[in-house]
């Protein structure tokens, strides 16, 4: 008998390995230097020029400075740390939150499954930017709370997807045979459930760092989010907006084309990862 020979599968891993290194590649330079912008700039993010605003790129400022004095290429590299920690903060805890609920609902099943999934129906029959600009109106500016709102948002998307793994995963010999030889619930959930239900979750994480970016600058782009003088990339092109009419690019194109480049960045990371898990299904 003949040897079936999947030839689509080698050529699939090979593309998913690209989109993943150069997802990861990107990530890594802007992510390198916002860890090392201080050596990197020569001055501070919020250190006002007193030779003047508005000044255009030069040498004393790489890329100008903004209306407030203020130096665009330090704020640019600062800013990455708070854009990126929020993103990752806010994702993570959302992965925590939501995967803990969707565990319990979709084990447990019965009254605690209809009452967490309620819940999660409601937050989910908002917009999510409408939800992100609700919750961030009411918990106010700050870093702790930005976290808050990236994980409010993206939360009962995980429940959701943990809840459908887990229902059709605790129905397997594997987990019987646990529940038979006296593990506890808990035990059940957490060496047995919890493993292999996490596969889904790895390839949206990225791609949902790259919307929690998106959100995180378009709060701080309406006021809700980071404000000035805090660097933060929305708040940098909320500043620099009116400058572009006059011809002065250098306050937002840049911070609006460093996070493009971040979302990119992560969008390949979750295509390639995504990828990858097809692969293996093949």
């Amino acid at each position: 008998m003949a040897e079936t020979v999947v030839v689509g599968a080698p050529r699939a891993g090979r593309f998913a390995n690209v989109l993943i290194v150069t997802g990861a590649v990107i990530l890594a330079v802007v992510g390198l230097a916002a860890i090392f912008a201080p050596l990197l700039s020569n001055w501070g993010p919020t250190e006002i020029d007193p030779a003047g605003s508005l000044t255009p790129p030069g040498d004393g400022h790489l890329l100008g400075t903004d209306s407030n004095g203020m130096d665009v290429w330090s704020r640019l590299l600062h800013a990455g740390r708070l854009d990126l920690g929020i993103a990752v903060a806010g994702v993570a805890f959302a992965v925590v939150l939501g995967t803990t609920l969707g565990l319990v609902a979709g084990y447990l099943g019965g009254w605690v499954d209809d009452v967490l999934m309620r819940i999660v129906d409601i937050f989910q029959a908002f917009p999510t930017f409408i939800l992100a600009l609700a919750v961030a109106a009411l918990l106010g500016n700050g870093t702790v709370n930005l976290i808050m709102v990236i994980a409010a948002v993206n939360a009962p998307a995980y429940a959701r997807l943990i809840r459908a793994e887990v229902r059709s995963i605790r129905e397997l010999p594997f987990v019987d045979a646990s529940v038979t030889s006296g593990a506890s619930t808990l035990g059940v959930l957490w060496r047995h459930v919890l493993p292999n239900s996490l596969t889904p979750v790895r390839v949206i994480a990225p791609l949902n760092c790259g919307w929690a970016m998106l959100t995180l600058a378009g709060l701080s782009f309406l006021g809700l989010g980071v404000t000035v003088p805090t660097a933060e990339w929305g708040a940098m092109i909320s500043l620099g907006s009116p400058d572009v009419v006059a011809g002065r690019w250098w306050t937002s194109i840049p911070p609006g084309l460093l996070l493009l480049t971040c979302v990119l960045g992560f969008s390949l990371l979750g295509e390639g990862l995504q990828e990858r898990a097809d692969a293996k299904r093949r």
